[in-house]
Formats: C-alpha cells, sequence, structure tokens
C-alpha cells in the first residue's frame, strides 16, 4: 500500500475540491430525517450532479460503469466530499455499496446493463432483503421460500431490518430455493421489484425515532428467474460477495465522518472546560490513535480489493469489528463533553448516539465477526 501522492492525485484533489466548493452551495436545504421521500429526491439529485460530473461510481469498474479510478483516488473523493460537508448515500447506500458491486461482481452483461446505470445515475433506490425475524445473525437460516414456476420464481415469506423499502424500487433478496439442501447451499438471491403485486412494506420505527427499516411480506411474489444473480442455489457464495463489501468498504466515509466528529469534541472540549479533565483527554487522545488506525486499515482494505479484482476479503470483518466498537466509544465520549443538557438540545449528537447502538449488530454482530476473524483469518477450530 503506497501512502504518498502522485503528481495526478494531488491534481484530482484540487479539482474534485473546487468542483465541491462551487456546487455545495447550490444544493437545496436538506429534508428532515423522518420524510424518507422527501430524503431520497434530496439523496438522488446528489447522486445525479455526482454522475453529470463524472464521480459517480468513481471507483467502480469501467465496463461496470465506472471510471475505474485507483484505490487512492477514491480515498481522496471520501476524504474531501466528507471535509466539505457534502451529502453522504443517504437512501441510495444499498444500490452504491452492497447491491450494485455484488452485480458489478457477479451478474451477468444484461444484468449490469439493466441495474448498475440507473443506479450510478440516481435514477433507482435499492434495498436489503437478507435478515427475517428467525434468520438474522445465523442468515443462512433463513425460509422465506422461492419455488420455480416456469421462467419465474414464486416467492413467499418475510424480511424485517429492510433497509429504505419504503422508498425503494428494488431489493436485493435472499430466498431458499432448495429446502432439501444443507441450509448454505439452497440459498439464492434475487433482484426483487418492490411494486410486483404482491409485496407489502410496513415502516420500522427505531429506537432513535427514524423509519429507515421496515418489515417486507412476500405472498406469492413472481420474480423472473432471469433477475437470479449467479446460479440457483449458490446464492450464499453471492451473499458472502455482498457482505464482503457491506464490512470491508462500505464504512469508508463514515470513518473520515468520526474523525472530523473527534475533532469537533476536542474543540467543543476547550471551549466548555471540560479539557482540563486528565482522563478525558486520555480517553479523546486513544479514540484518535484508533480512528487513525482504522483509516489506515481502511486504505489497506480499499487497496486490497482492487488488487484482488474489487471485491474486499475477510479483512473487511477486523475493520467491522473494531469500527463498530470505536463508533460507539466516540459517543459515550461526546456524551461526557457535552453533558446530559447539551445533549437534551442537540438532536443531531443524540441521533447519532442512539444510532451508534446498532453497529455492533448491523452488517454481522461482533460475535460473528470474532468468528471470522478466528476461524478464516488466524486458523482456529471452529466452536462447538
Amino acid at each position: 500500500m503506497d501512502l504518498s501522492y502522485t503528481e495526478e492525485e494531488q491534481e484530482f484533489r484540487a479539482r474534485l475540491r473546487a468542483w465541491l466548493a462551487k456546487v455545495l452551495p447550490e444544493l437545496p436545504a436538506k429534508p428532515s430525517a423522518d420524510d424518507w421521500p422527501g430524503r431520497r429526491r434530496y439523496d438522488l439529485g446528489w447522486q445525479r450532479r455526482l454522475y453529470d460530473a463524472g464521480y459517480a461510481g468513481l471507483h467502480w469498474p469501467v465496463d461496470a460503469g465506472g471510471r475505474g479510478a485507483t484505490p487512492t483516488q477514491h480515498l481522496i473523493f471520501l476524504e474531501e466530499t466528507e471535509r466539505a460537508g457534502a451529502p453522504y448515500v443517504g437512501a441510495n447506500f444499498v444500490g452504491l455499496l452492497h447491491a450494485g458491486p455484488t452485480i458489478a461482481a457477479e451478474g451477468s452483461a444484461g444484468q449490469r446493463a439493466r441495474w448498475l446505470p440507473p443506479v450510478l445515475r440516481g435514477d433507482e433506490v435499492w434495498c436489503q432483503g437478507f435478515s427475517e425475524p428467525g434468520a438474522g445473525s445465523d442468515l443462512a437460516s433463513l425460509r422465506t421460500r422461492a419455488v420455480r414456476d416456469g421462467d419465474d420464481y414464486v416467492v413467499t415469506g418475510s424480511k424485517i431490518w429492510t433497509s429504505h423499502a419504503e422508498v425503494a424500487d428494488w431489493c436485493e433478496l435472499l430466498v431458499r430455493t432448495d429446502p432439501e439442501a444443507p441450509k448454505h447451499r439452497g440459498i439464492s438471491w434475487l433482484a426483487l421489484p418492490m411494486d410486483a403485486p404482491g409485496v407489502t412494506v410496513r415502516p420500522l420505527r427505531t429506537l432513535a425515532g427514524s423509519a429507515e427499516f421496515a418489515e417486507v411480506f412476500l405472498d406469492e411474489v413472481r420474480v423472473p428467474v432471469a433477475n437470479r444473480v449467479g446460479a440457483e442455489n449458490d446464492g450464499w457464495r453471492v451473499t458472502m460477495v455482498t457482505l464482503s463489501f457491506e464490512r470491508g468498504t462500505a464504512f469508508v466515509g463514515e470513518v473520515v465522518a468520526c474523525r472530523r466528529t473527534l475533532g469537533e469534541l476536542a474543540r467543543a472540549a476547550r471551549a466548555n472546560g471540560r479539557w482540563d479533565d486528565p482522563v478525558l483527554r486520555r480517553r479523546l487522545g486513544r479514540l484518535y490513535g484508533e480512528f487513525g488506525a482504522l483509516w489506515r486499515l481502511t486504505q489497506w482494505n480499499v487497496s486490497e480489493a482492487q488488487r484482488t479484482g474489487g471485491v474486499p476479503g475477510t479483512g473487511g470483518s477486523v475493520f467491522k469489528l473494531a469500527y463498530s466498537h470505536a463508533r460507539q466509544e466516540l459517543y459515550e465520549a461526546a456524551a461526557e463533553v457535552l453533558g446530559a443538557g447539551s445533549l437534551a438540545l442537540e438532536e443531531e449528537w443524540v441521533r447519532e448516539r442512539l444510532s451508534s447502538l446498532s453497529y455492533t449488530i448491523a452488517a454481522g454482530t461482533s460475535q460473528i465477526q470474532q468468528n471470522i476473524v478466528a476461524e478464516r483469518i488466524l486458523g482456529l477450530p471452529k466452536g462447538r
């Protein structure tokens, strides 16, 4: 991993910084946190601006519609957009960070041509239909059935914690296509149109008061066989590709955001007198070191994904495990710096604090990540 910048990369940074300075003041006001139709329009409007300027799918392969940028250019893009306070992927995160990269890696030429350009242009939103009420951490226990009927699958079952289902056009859906096979071998990965007859969406309200998740009920929904990514019953392998993106590179922008937040906390502590507490200073200093190390690990993961053809490896589990706990501690420190009274007034801090509690569960629990690290990286025997 080369951490130095070439002249070309420095020029790329300068052009991007100038473009952000020009375009960000032109953006409309951001909708409220609970206005998901409004946030969809806002997020996709930003995606369209990126597309028109040539920054959409910057690190995607050229044959998938991206620019084929180097890992370093990708990281520069994340650094500069976060530094400038630009919008993040928002409602489009499943399409841009999970489903899109999976289709780019595993889809047919026709599937790539159909689904990737609308994601990059900001025309369509995807959601993730993986977890079920009885299949969360043990995802392979899913029971949503897909029965082949000619050129269609007839899908019946339910999903939970389906991200942005209420505003999505498509869903990356895991289904059981062979109930007699071992549980990891009878699964297929389908692209479900969310407007298909038989699809019912019921939003779920989180502890933070938002409703970016939903339950999805599937009552004999017909999904074309052509919408299957990968071979029938090979969906678990395809899912591991999706999860490697989710754990390995999808959080990279958030690491930059957390480093910025840490700087804001340090300034707040100096302003309100909390900086005089040596214990707090040590805590913030240790977090500074942890997020610095996470950024270096991010650089390594992105570089490794590029080297291996675009799919992150198991090192993503190391990152996700460390990042989840560091983020929680960051917002515990925020409560200490700002105090209960300030937190009651700062809605964004409260929302981020509550959101941080979910990170040791979302995208695979910390216990699952520990197992992956132990078995697949350290080579330890499987637990009984």
